[in-house]
């Protein structure tokens, strides 16, 4: 009988998370979440390369950068390190 997986609601302080990051969608930790602004956006894929969480993707076909928001915990280190000004850190649910 193997034990049940926990959340990482349950995971208790300082504790070790034994299970990858992608198995659990960790996005509802954000207070702020980014928007990209496609007319400013350069590619420079600033923001992919410093994403902590690999949450900032280009898809090559549509030359978009892709923010998956089930993984996006609104750190804005992107925000910060876009040198285009391409993306604003909004109040979740104001965008």
């Amino acid at each position: 009988m193997s034990p049940q997986k926990k959340g990482w609601k349950e995971v208790p302080l300082a504790g070790v998370c034994w299970i990858s990051s992608t198995e659990y969608k960790t996005g509802d930790w954000r207070s702020y979440k980014p928007v990209w602004n496609t007319e400013k956006c350069t590619r420079c894929m600033f923001c992919h390369i410093y994403c902590p969480e690999g949450a900032i993707k280009h898809d090559q076909e549509t030359d978009n950068m892709v923010f998956d928001y089930d993984f996006c915990k609104g750190c804005g280190i992107c925000a910060n390190e876009c040198p285009a000004d391409a993306i604003e850190m909004v109040l979740e649910g104001k965008e």
